[in-house]
Formats: structure tokens, sequence, C-alpha cells
């Protein structure tokens, strides 16, 4: 069985929400401010599951990202671009905005244990979706993007507490890729 992997960046306090500044908090911006180095490319060690997985994203997310993506050209982007990518909406999205997208309807946390029989599903940012799958126990590894930053405030990962078991880990510039498995 494959499994469902969450890929978050996230702030050294915790914090997952607004890394880019989209959002406009106060504290947004985070993860941009440690330059290209700390954002681009692979930057959870995806490899062979951009090939073989299917990525998983909330409507807002898949909306941000089906700007981005397309028009680039560096290797990462175009693995990406080709890998296949599912959007969890109620509102319905325009799939044809990026390549190899599909909608996800109805239970989405049934749909990805589904998916997940065969290849691996990666979960990107899209918090509220991400917290469906961590309340319903269903996550089965996290990959976390770690930079040295402390908002004090936002929304954070795992609000209530939780205990993880550490695979692995590996520092890419100035952040550090934390790769955990939920303790059992």
């Amino acid at each position: 069985m494959a499994r469902i992997i969450v890929a978050q960046f996230i702030t050294l306090d915790g914090v997952v929400e607004d890394p880019d500044g989209s959002d406009g908090t106060d504290f947004g911006g985070w993860a941009f401010r440690h330059g290209r180095e700390a954002v681009a490319g692979d930057k959870f060690d995806y490899g062979s599951i951009l090939d073989t997985g299917v990525f998983l994203y909330g409507r807002r997310t898949w909306q941000h990202f089906s700007t981005l993506f397309p028009p680039r050209d560096d290797p990462f982007s175009r693995a990406l671009n080709a890998a296949d990518k599912a959007v969890a909406t109620r509102s319905g999205v325009d799939v044809a905005a990026w390549a190899n997208s599909s909608v996800v309807e109805g239970d989405v946390i049934g749909w990805a244990r589904r998916a997940s029989a065969d290849r691996d599903v990666v979960v990107v940012g899209s918090t509220s979706l991400v917290e469906q799958f961590i309340d319903a126990g269903q996550v089965d590894e996290y990959r976390l993007r770690v930079f040295p930053t402390a908002t004090g405030g936002g929304r954070r990962l795992f609000p209530n507490g939780s205990r993880l078991a550490l695979v692995g880990t590996k520092q890419l510039g100035p952040t550090v890729l934390s790769i955990y498995a939920p303790e059992v």
C-alpha cells in the first residue's frame, strides 16, 4: 500500500499559514524571506513520486499553483506540470488551467485512501484539507520543510498537539526537511 503524505512549509513554532504572504497577514511571507534556495526546486524530496504519485490540493492552493507553475520551465516545474494532480473543491475549477488535473468530488479522504492503494497521494499546502486528514488519522507521513522563523501567531499544523516519530532529516539551504510518521 502506498502512503498519504502531507507536505508543508512550517515555522519553528508550528505555523503553516501564509508562507508566501499572499493572504496578507502581518506575519506572512516568512518562507520567502530566506531566499530562492529555500523555496525552489524539489523542496520536499519527492523524487519518483512526481512520476508515480498524485498531488492533492484544496481549491485555493490549486488555483494559486495553477497560475505559478504552467509557465515555468525549470526541471521541477516541468515534472510537477506533468504529474497527476487532483483538487478537492465544492465550487469547481477549470481543470484545463493546469495539465493532468482532475476534480475530487464528495469524500476526499475516501478518495485518497482508494488512490493510495496503488500510489502515493501527496496533500500539498491547503491547511483545512490537511486538518481533515489529521483529524481522521489518515496521514502516513509528514514532510515538513522547517524554516528558521517563529511568527508568534498564525494557524498551526498541530493546534492540539501530536506525537510523531522522526524518519529522517536533510538540510536544504537555510531550512531542514524533516520527515515524520505518526506514532502508533
